[in-house]
């Protein structure tokens, strides 16, 4: 292999490790939003079941009843989020994995002019 190939296949591979490592950040910025989303479910789910719970104790005036609603929303839109984040996250990692095997095949030499 000549210095011109050598070149071109270093340079190939800087931007394939480039783009991966651009994918990684990308996943682990998404994993932390995702995390986020969940807690904030986790919290929303948690005002419904209060809210259920006094509703049921002393009856649902309509404020209670208007809060209640408001929270399942709120709960419903945080489960959307996470949705989305988890599918984006996934999308992610495909392309990953796409790239893993482009590194792989460009590293795997045959001591011949193929990488």
């Amino acid at each position: 292999m000549g210095g011109d190939s050598w070149n071109r296949r270093d340079a190939g591979l800087a931007a394939l490790v480039t783009r991966r490592l651009a994918l990684v950040a990308d996943v682990s910025a998404l994993t932390a939003e995702a995390l986020r989303f969940h807690q904030k479910l986790s919290g929303t789910e948690m005002e419904v079941l209060r809210l259920q719970l006094e509703i049921g104790r002393h009856g649902g005036s309509a404020q209670l009843v208007q809060d209640l609603h408001d929270a399942e929303e709120s709960a419903a839109a945080a489960r959307q989020a996470c949705l989305k984040s988890e599918d984006r996250i996934v999308a992610i990692e495909g392309e990953i994995a796409d790239v893993d095997c482009a590194l792989a095949q460009a590293t795997s030499g045959s001591g011949g002019d193929k990488p």
